[in-house]
């Protein structure tokens, strides 16, 4: 008997529960990291941070970035102080990463502080914040860093595990077992001789106020209450007792789960009973487990040996798989007399049913209903039986068979509904692949019955409307109303030409006790007066034109449907209908095919592609999970980019935001800027979306969307905060996550720049003056030239004129002076005349002197002609006071200043001086004297001595320098 419990027990134990929550593959090349994970943690933004074969990695959610320590060892473990500073250990390397000014992670070695002849350690395996203190244990010897001093513990054999019991540091050492921390020293914890001997512990896992569980490598579970230690059994512990536990950790106060080296990681009750298990085969990528890690979500992270796993274990969403290859798709789900039903594109399963609220905890395993093989297309219950609607016919489903009601190989049924409303229902109506048909139901047998007239193309959507009408739709033909009542029946097609919107992709269903056709633009209903359909208003308040192909009303009231390839509810639990979408399913359905069964809040069955899924609502309301937007990285972009911001504004575990004076100043050339940030939701990535702005550039928040990163190129100088904030599915949104910076202006609009500008400026405004000025003095140079030329050519008119005027006045004088020497001429011609007449009174008073005297009288008369002769020579005198006259207007009266210098001058010396000045010559003065031309020449001697001048002196040109006293 006991072995029959405990082979029943075992067998339980290869059981694991029907649905499993998603789990994510993060291989190496995804993380880009080392293959083997030793420790986990996580900060309090939500990041996660992993010891790695090559170093610390972190993730956010969205992107995975490694930092190295410098001596490029493994990092075996990490762990954030209260200083809230990740420490870390690796090979002969402790230290800490804390954010450097620009918000990056550096490493900061603390090995210099140990002492010179302990710095040799290989491997730091644990490491406990303990206080405001940190320890470090590697297999020979314990540090304590504290008040920037190193102490080291040194092992008494080998320090196997370090880990914190009851509020208190607990250590093991091989040769004295484990021991508490105290005083400054290590105290036994409990007595040597109640550890079991060559124990290795490897965790502690807090199950009350003083007492833990402790796991170990090879020898199970024990319990350590205070200071004793008890052995922990049960069959499920017993079935692992042979793979090595590495570690374990508490989920909730009934659960713990272990991670072992080869069987992957089992989840356990506290009466040692198996929860759940997560293997290769539930999808790991392998079963060697080396660190767990429940994260603030209730979520595990598993470090393996090649890669790092991701199980949403809180997630209200789990996926079954019926089929032990997971290759059949999702078509029909039926909970029929305490048995799960599920329909495949492979057959019928189905598993019995245990008392849980939660049906995807149920253990067990699916089997293949026989005789199901094939297509499944519908499961209902009718009159308390289960009928199977299959590609290859109609089944009734009964305990552990599945027997033919009208099989017909190709001649397919799609589903089932009563024609009667009280039960049992004497009729049934069954949508068929050639259209409707009536099964004949009686003595609890259902029987073929005959098929309705006047319809022949597939029904597979069907219902009853309160006037039992039959309804049944075509996606490319329209809606049917089929009156049965009549023979044969009455059919008629609605399409487009009778009110709906188009005559495809119509889809009718009974929703809030009425007829509605789910169509292209929104809900549709029947007016039986008009005859035709028409928007349903009610509906219309609630989904408007959204296109819809699949309704479902659950216990509660709430409306499931399928838009284009999202599902989601219509949940009127609050005041007003709230549209939940989920997004964990989109594209995971059967397109086309989307099969929603509800039970209850807590159990709705989807579906999929891949199996089912099976949704706890009443659960993924409840979980209000702490949302954060966090911006992970900023960079400049250019020919080569460069970090400014790596996404801490203190140290990791700080959640103040960005510091005054942390603002940074980007150069112009930098002024392109690309931003990365995410939500650490990691169970629910399908569910965030993000809106951001740029404020200082940006309008406002830009739309809900899914992109976690944002660039902007060319931004104008000035200051700029850059927002962003993440919203679930259900419409809860995070704070605001914000970094600011300064774009500073180029350097040609910088105030140094500015201040040369105003410089040059200045130094231009000075040069123009001064060129001005000189341009200025060159003009009024060419203006004093120009004036001087024009002085001058107005100078050359003026004497041009003058000259003109002289020329005139000249050639008036000459003119005068012809007419006066003319007149001169005149007078000479006279004195010349007078001499000839004086000669002729000479020659006539010589003849009378010769002549005898007659007394005939003929005396008188030449007496007479003698008197004429001389009254001519007065004439002749008169002539040469004329020309005297004339002689000094032309001449500057030269006679009267000849007279007043040389008044001793004789009347004919005058004329002699007269005659020399009009520079006549020696005959013409000869005749105008009436005397000889050597009676001239002795008269000019005379002339010269009475004038005083010697023989050198120009009588003519002397006679020229003779001016009057009045001149």
């Amino acid at each position: 008997m006991l072995l029959l419990l405990l082979l029943l027990e075992i067998s339980c134990f290869g059981q694991n529960t029907i649905g499993l929550p998603e789990i994510i593959n993060y291989s190496k090349h995804i993380y880009g990291g080392g293959t083997q994970n030793w420790d986990i943690q996580q900060d309090v933004h939500g990041i996660m941070y992993f010891a790695n074969n090559e170093g610390m990695l972190s993730f956010d959610g969205t992107h995975w970035r490694i930092n190295p320590l410098p001596n490029k060892t493994i990092v075996r473990s990490i762990a954030i102080g209260k200083d809230k500073r990740i420490y870390a250990g690796g090979q002969d390397e402790i230290g800490y990463f804390s954010p450097d000014s620009t918000g990056v992670l550096a490493f900061t070695s603390l090995k210099h502080l140990i002492p010179e002849k302990e710095r040799s350690f290989a491997d730091i395996w644990d490491i406990i914040p303990w206080g405001n203190d940190i320890f470090f244990r590697s297999i020979h010897k314990i540090l304590q860093y504290s008040n920037q001093t190193m102490i080291v513990y040194p092992a008494a054999s080998e320090w196997a595990f370090m880990g914190i019991h009851s509020n208190q540091l607990v250590a093991q050492d091989m040769s004295y077992g484990l021991l508490r921390f105290g005083q400054g020293t290590w105290q036994p914890l409990m007595r040597h001789e109640d550890m079991v001997p060559g124990l290795y512990t490897s965790a502690l896992i807090p199950v009350g106020k003083d007492s833990s569980l402790l796991t170990t490598l090879k020898d199970g579970l024990f319990l350590l209450a205070g200071n004793r230690l008890t052995p922990f059994r049960s069959p499920g512990l017993a079935a692992i007792s042979k793979e090595t536990i590495y570690g374990g950790l508490a989920l909730g106060r009934d659960w713990f789960a272990l991670s072992t080296s080869l069987g992957g990681c089992h989840v356990f009750n506290m009466k040692g009973e198996l929860v759940q298990s997560f293997t290769r085969k539930e999808g790991l990528q392998n079963n060697n487990i080396t660190s767990i890690f429940r994260d603030r979500n209730n979520n595990l992270w598993l470090g393996l040996d090649n890669g790092i796993d991701f199980v949403a274990y809180d997630n209200a969403i789990k996926h079954i798989y019926p089929e032990n290859l997971n290759e059949g798709s999702g078509y029909a789900a039926l909970i029929h007399d305490n048995y799960l039903y599920l329909g495949t594109t492979n057959g019928l399963y189905t598993v019995p049913l245990t008392a849980t609220d939660d049906l995807s905890f149920v253990k067990g395993q699916f089997t293949q209903v026989p005789n199901t093989k094939g297509q499944v297309w519908g499961l209902s219950e009718i009159n308390g039986h289960v009928l199977l609607g299959h590609h290859d016919g109609s089944f009734l489903v009964g305990p552990g068979n599945a027997s033919p009601v009208n099989a017909k190989p190709g001649w397919g049924y799609w589903t089932y509904l009563p024609v009667n409303k009280v039960l049992p229902s004497a009729q049934v109506l069954a949508g068929t692949y050639h259209g409707l048909e009536i099964l004949e139901y009686n003595n609890n047998v259902f029987h073929t019955g005959r098929k309705i007239e006047g319809l022949d193309e597939p029904a597979r959507f069907i219902t009853f409307d309160n006037n039992n009408i039959a309804w049944a739709s075509h996606p490319y033909r329209g809606v049917y109303r089929i009156e049965m009542g009549m023979q044969p029946a009455r059919i008629k097609l609605y399409t487009d030409k009778d009110g709906l919107p188009s005559f495809m992709n119509n889809h009718v269903y009974t929703v809030r006790n009425q007829v509605v056709v789910a169509t292209e633009k929104g809900v549709y209903v029947y007016n039986a007066r008009a005859d035709k359909f028409e928007r349903s208003p009610w509906f219309q308040s609630i989904f408007a034109n959204t296109s819809l192909r699949y309704l479902k009303e659950d216990t509660d009231g709430n409306i499931w449907f399928i838009h284009e390839k999202q599902l989601g509810v219509v949940d009127f639990s609050a005041a007003s209908p709230q549209i939940v979408y989920l997004p964990e399913l989109n594209g995971k359905m059967v397109s086309g095919f989307e099969h929603i069964y509800t039970t209850n809040a807590r159990n709705i069955f989807i579906g999929a592609e891949n199996g089912f899924y099976h949704i706890n609502y009443e659960q993924y309301r409840r979980n209000k999970y702490l949302i954060q937007a966090r911006i992970n990285a900023v960079t400049t972009t250019g020919p080569s980019d460069r970090l400014i911001f790596g996404g801490y504004f203190g140290e990791v575990d700080d959640m103040s935001g960005q510091k005054q004076e942390a603002i940074p100043a980007i150069a112009w050339k930098w002024n392109s800027l690309h931003f990365e940030y995410s939500s650490s939701l990691y169970g629910q990535q399908s569910n965030i979306t993000y809106s951001y702005q740029l404020k200082g550039f940006d309008n406002g928040w830009s739309d809900w969307s899914k992109k976690t990163e944002k660039d902007y190129t060319n931004l104008p100088p000035g200051h700029y905060s850059f927002e962003v904030k993440a919203r679930n599915n259900l419409g809860n949104e995070s704070p605001v996550s914000s970094f600011s910076f300064l774009v500073l202006a180029p350097w040609y609009r910088s105030w140094w720049a500015y201040s040369v500008y105003f410089l040059a400026l200045c130094a231009l405004g000075y040069a123009l003056y001064k060129r001005q000025q000189k341009k200025f003095r060159r003009q009024q140079q060419r203006h004093e030239e120009e004036q001087k030329r024009l002085q001058y050519l107005h100078q050359l008119e003026m004497e041009k004129s003058e000259k003109e005027i002289m020329q005139l006045r000249n050639e008036k004088l000459e003119s005068e002076i012809d007419h006066k020497n003319q007149e001169l001429a005149s007078s000479a011609m006279h004195l010349v005349q007078k001499g000839e007449l004086l000669t002729r009174i000479k020659d006539e008073l010589k003849r009378l002197k010769k002549m005898p005297a007659n007394g005939n009288g003929d005396d008188g008369e030449e007496l007479k002609k003698l008197l004429r002769i001389l009254n001519e020579e007065d004439k002749i005198d008169q002539g040469w006071e004329q020309f005297a006259f004339h002689f000094d207007r032309v001449h500057s009266d030269f006679l009267v200043a000849l007279k007043e210098h040389y008044p001793q001058l004789t009347a004919n010396e005058i004329k002699l001086c007269a005659y020399l000045r009009m520079n006549l010559s020696t005959k013409e003065i000869a005749q105008l004297m009436n005397i000889s031309v050597r009676g001239v020449e002795i008269s000019r001697y005379r002339l010269r001595k009475k004038l005083q001048l010697s023989t050198d002196t120009n009588l003519f040109q002397f006679l020229l320098n003779i001016k009057s006293a009045n001149a």
